[in-house]
């Protein structure tokens, strides 16, 4: 017991020693008084009264407190061994010495105590129970006290002694550090050189200790840094003329040396980077002004020291990662983040200065080949950081710095990145030697995470860095027709490289030269064999994390399998390829890759096969036609390819597919040639004739005005008259060689000479597009006005105006005039139509041909529009006549019919509403589900077109639509509640009266009802009730508030259907936000003004 008691007291005297001198140095920091003098000369003399008393208030307690005893004495043996004066006249380096003192017994103390520290074996029966403190550690408020002496320590005894331009002057820092700067006597003893030695020699002495190195460099590196730098390699002078110039010993001076590096290998290297940076400064400021200058510019020899060690920081390793996190950390990058991370991320200067740093070849390299050997690997893994927004920087370091290295030196960045990031597509290239060892079918020649990267990295350094510089493009010209392979790939599933794949394949294509761009499509299509492209033994396959792998496929012995998995790849591929050209259409790619495709129509048409069928072969060998049917096999597959392709571009391709005159007179060239061919080899036929017109008429459009032309077009348009002639010498059609013969005389004097057969051929080309342009913006027109029209009756609509067109001009004879050209009357005036017009128009509307009929209807429903009196006056014809065409099966009629009387409700909505009403309410005997239905279609328009004045229709609306959701057809069912539902949504506050009834019908059907799509709509209806009512909805229906949540709630829960339980999702977050916005309403700043009188 007494051992055990004994050893508890030594305990308690140690802590009680490490408590101690905190108590010391806290009472070197207490406050002191101020006088009453002027407010300058007050705060040096408090400054100095209050070190004075602090510094005799410590000795009084060393001289009269017995508890201090030990530590004086462990104070007094430190002092005995420094080799350095503590006593001055200046009051702040007596101050600073008693302070470092203590910093050394501190040091000393928490050294001896973790040497006596031998804690317990833990308890099994506790192993929860955290270990043992170890007896150095300092807590909170004890750290915060000795930051605070840290700061007095920097601040009296190195920052004062200071050449001009090192380090951050005091006097610039804070009102605190303009007094000490001034109160500190630079002509006492020691001098000014001495102090600053002591004080970063002691800094680094007690820094020994972890913990307290921790906090001397966490704030102050920066400041001993300056310090050491100034006392190991500030030039000496023989005779100094002031005291701080005074010269240390050499031994000294080294010894300064070798500890700057020492702590610039020990500290955080971001931290020694930004460091060296603010200690070297920026260039001379020409501001100079006190206030507004911050410090003098850094010698020159410290400029020079600190790019020199800055050179180490950058060629140690992780060099690259720690220059570019001191520079960037202190905008906001790594663990602070925030907003001021995303400010940076924006700050393309700062990422251009680092690209230059690290493209620059520093003094201390051997060579730029070994500084691009050891940086750039750095470099690239700056691509690959996990965190947003690190990643975010970082990677556009790495991206400006790829572009920069490979502009300043192309070599080099094409051996050390490019490679690098492009080795995962050359290894599976076509021209690559694939090692035996890799040769089994299954062997992983490349893994999904090195495509991910690949892919990613030529995306941030292409389409992100956006430079086109010639040895970027030339190191991904051979690799891409693997790209375009992986392309397709990722078509066939989903994939999250998809996207980076095609925004990849869009950048160089547009970046090329048109000549390499198209030759680049010609291997995409497979009709350039020499281009590089996957090798034949390699297939992507997808990845267990999503991604692709690039492996070994086995071999087919199937014959009929392996063919048919060839066709399906090429026929995929070129359906790929269309898509990716239907991106390129702007830039005139897709224009000239389709042209040059029609030139290799026109060599597959002028072709002759005859010459090779009647060739001997009796004189040939066996393995000579073996070889001559090979190519001829081959010939035949690039025929269908090409067939294809052009097949797949004619379908994918809009009419903006060309984008100048120069792409069009090459696609009129290409026509001419293919019809000059087919006239050689006197295999004209129909087709080939109206394509011959066709282009020929294109000419003449162009050259009656429809462009406006220039002398440099008109040298483009010259090619065409070697053809031009051609044609009119052989072609059998009078009328086409006196054309051609035309268009030779105009393009020849630039358009100073143009015959009638041009203009002729010129408007007719015209007319022939006329119908079919008047055609759809009629139909825009339309769609405009109303928007209801349900999604599967317009694809019914154009498809049947698709199948229809042929049949429409060839019926033109049968329409009026006003029908035939409705674009004529659009702007006539009202009541400008004669009897005879409307007579002839009413007698289309019967018309057997659906063309005929359409438009007649059309034409109807525009003079109704535009309130024509003589339409007007037989208003009852007119919906007889609707109402007989609604019934008819096209989609193009009676479409046009329930437009005709949604415009005549909306003329006269009390003559015509009830009688739809009642018509709609009948039973299946009177009317047809399918008429019913187009009758709920128009009652819908006229709501719609009603607006607010639909509440004076509201009750017999309502009372039909309840009805309708009672009727035996469920499609009848459906109609009526989405009517329902389009009504409820307008009638707003008139609803009140009967929200109700609306409520339990709609109970009632979603959860009853056994069709599903009754079910749908009527939980549709609710969506649209509280998306029409909006805010006004806690007014309207608050009294069937809660039984609608309830409902939907259940049908979220129990229904089976998913897109009834979807819609029901819906409108609970429509609930959830009016909701929100009732309870929570949106703070308004108002204020309210009154005039008083």
């Amino acid at each position: 017991m007494a051992d055990s008691r004994l050893a508890a007291g030594s305990g308690a005297l140690e802590t009680c020693g490490l408590e101690r001198i905190l108590e010391a140095l806290k009472l070197l920091l207490s406050p002191g008084g101020s006088g009453s003098r002027s407010l300058q000369i007050t705060k040096h003399e408090v400054l100095l009264a209050t070190l004075k008393s602090n510094l005799s208030a410590l000795e009084d307690k060393f001289l009269k407190d017995p508890h201090w005893k030990k530590l004086k004495l462990l104070r007094d043996e430190i002092a005995n061994k420094a080799e350095w004066p503590q006593n001055s006249v200046d009051v702040t380096w007596s101050f600073t010495s008693q302070t470092l003192l203590l910093l050394l017994c501190l040091k000393e103390t928490m050294i001896h105590l973790v040497a006596d520290f031998n804690p317990g074996k833990p308890n099994p029966r506790t192993p929860e129970a955290a270990p043992a403190l170890s007896p150095d550690t300092l807590s909170i408020s004890q750290q915060k006290t000795v930051q605070s002496i840290l700061q007095f320590v920097v601040t009296l005894g190195v920052c004062p002694y200071f050449m001009p331009g090192v380090g951050v002057p005091l006097r610039y820092r804070t009102e605190f550090g303009a007094v000490v700067q001034d109160v500190v006597c630079l002509d006492a003893v020691p001098n000014a050189t001495r102090r600053l030695y002591t004080s970063c020699r002691v800094l680094l002495n007690v820094a020994q200790h972890a913990s307290l190195g921790s906090l001397i460099f966490c704030r102050h590196f920066g400041d001993i840094a300056a310090g050491l730098c100034q006392l190991g390699f500030c030039p000496t002078k023989r005779k100094p003329l002031k005291p701080e110039e005074e010269v240390l010993t050499e031994e000294e001076r080294a010894l300064s040396r070798k500890a700057l590096r020492n702590i610039l290998d020990q500290v955080y290297q971001p931290l020694a980077v930004r460091e060296l940076l603010i200690l070297q400064g920026g260039p001379p400021q020409s501001c100079t002004d006190v206030k507004t200058q911050v410090r003098c510019r850094a010698p020159a020899w410290l400029r020079q020291l600190c790019g020199q060690l800055l050179s180490e920081r950058l060629m140690r390793p992780s060099g690259v990662q720690a220059v570019v996190r001191g520079i960037l950390e202190g905008a906001g990058a790594g663990a602070a983040g925030g907003s001021d991370a995303e400010a940076a991320a924006a700050d393309w200067k700062k990422c251009d200065l680092i690209a230059k740093i690290l493209a620059s070849c520093p003094q201390q390299s051997l060579s730029p080949e070994d500084y691009y050997k050891d940086i750039c690997p750095q470099i690239l893994d700056l691509f690959h950081f996990q965190d947003k927004l690190t990643a975010q920087q970082f990677q556009r370091v790495a991206t400006t710095t790829f572009i920069t290295m490979s502009r300043e030196h192309p070599q080099l960045a094409a051996e050390y990145l490019l490679q690098p990031v492009l080795a995962p597509l050359h290894r599976c290239l076509n021209t690559a030697e694939i090692p035996e060892s890799d040769m089994v079918p299954g062997t992983i020649l490349v893994t999904e995470e090195e495509v991910s990267r690949c892919i990613d990295d030529i995306y941030k350094v292409y389409v992100v860095g956006n430079e086109p510089l010639t040895v970027l493009m030339d190191s991904l010209l051979p690799v891409l027709g693997v790209l375009f392979s992986l392309y397709c790939f990722t078509k066939q599933s989903v994939s999250h490289i998809r996207s980076l794949c095609q925004e990849i394949l869009l950048w160089i294509l547009g970046k090329l030269e048109r000549k390499k761009a198209v030759a680049s499509l010609k291997g995409f299509a497979g009709l350039d064999r020499s281009v590089p492209s996957l090798h034949s033994l390699c297939q992507f396959r997808a990845a267990t994390q999503g991604g692709i792998m690039i492996t070994i496929k086995e071999a087919i012995c199937d014959e009929d399998e392996a063919l048919y998995q060839k066709v399906s790849s090429e026929q995929c591929q070129v359906e790929h390829l269309g898509d990716l050209l239907s991106h390129c259409q702007e830039c005139g790619l897709a224009g000239d890759f389709f042209i040059f495709c029609m030139k290799e129509l026109t060599h597959v048409a002028v072709e002759n096969e005859a010459e090779l069928k009647t060739q001997p072969f009796s004189s040939k060998s066996l393995l000579e036609l073996e070889q001559h049917q090979t190519l001829l096999v081959e010939g035949q597959e690039q025929k269908l390819l090409i067939l294809q392709l052009m097949a797949v571009l004619c379908e994918r391709m809009s009419e903006q597919i060309f984008t100048n005159i120069t792409q069009v007179v090459d696609f009129v060239a290409a026509t001419l040639q293919r019809a000059c061919a087919s006239l050689a080899q006197q295999t004209e036929s129909t087709v080939e004739s109206q394509t011959l017109s066709m282009s020929m008429g294109l000419v003449a459009v162009m050259l009656g005005g429809a462009v406006q032309l220039k002398s440099s077009d008109f040298a483009v348009l010259k090619q065409l008259l070697p053809l031009l002639e051609k044609v009119s010498n052989t072609y059998p059609d009078p009328v086409m060689q006196e054309l051609a013969v035309d268009l030779r005389i105009t393009i020849s004097t630039h358009g100073a000479f143009s015959t009638e057969a041009v203009s002729v051929a010129a408007q007719n080309t015209l007319n022939k597009k006329d119908p079919e342009g008047k055609q759809e913006e009629q139909q825009q027109t339309g769609h405009e006005r109303y928007t209801d029209v349900s999604h599967s009756h317009l694809e019914q609509q154009q498809s049947h105006e698709k199948s229809n067109q042929t049949g429409l001009k060839s019926s033109t004879p049968l329409i009026p005039q006003e029908v035939s050209e409705p674009s004529a009357t659009v702007n006539q005036k009202s009541g400008s139509i004669t009897i005879e017009q409307l007579q002839e128009v009413l007698l289309s509307a019967y018309d057997p041909q659906i063309p005929t009929r359409a438009a007649a209807l059309r034409t109807l429903s525009r003079w109704i529009e535009q309130r024509e009196a003589r339409a007007l006056e037989v208003q009852e014809k007119l919906l007889k006549i609707f109402l007989e065409n609604l019934e008819h099966d096209d989609t193009f009629v009676y479409l046009s019919a329930i437009q005709g009387i949604a415009l005549l409700s909306d003329a006269y909505p009390e003559k015509i509403l009830l009688g739809l009403l009642a018509q709609y309410d009948s039973s299946k005997d009177k009317h047809t589900p399918e008429t019913r239905m187009k009758v709920g279609e128009v009652l819908m328009r006229i709501v719609r077109a009603l607006g607010d004045m639909v509440s004076k229709y509201r009750e017999p609306l309502i009372h039909t639509f309840l009805r309708g959701t009672r009727d035996p057809d469920s499609a009848h069912r459906a109609s009526s509640l989405s009517n329902l539902g389009e009504l409820c949504q307008r009638l707003d506050f008139l609803l009140g009266s009967v929200v109700h009834e609306v409520t339990a019908c709609l109970i009632a059907v979603a959860k009853t009802d056994h069709e599903v799509q009754v079910r749908r709509a009527a939980i549709h209806v609710i969506v649209l009730l509280l998306r029409g009512l909006s805010q006004k909805a806690t007014e309207v229906l608050r009294d069937v508030l809660k039984d609608l949540y309830h409902l939907l709630k259940h049908v979220v829960r129990l229904e089976p259907d998913d897109v009834a339980r979807l819609h029901a999702q819906l409108a609970l977050e429509e609930l959830d936000e009016i909701m929100r916005n009732f309870l929570f309403p949106p703070q308004k700043l108002e204020k309210k003004i009154v005039v008083l009188p």
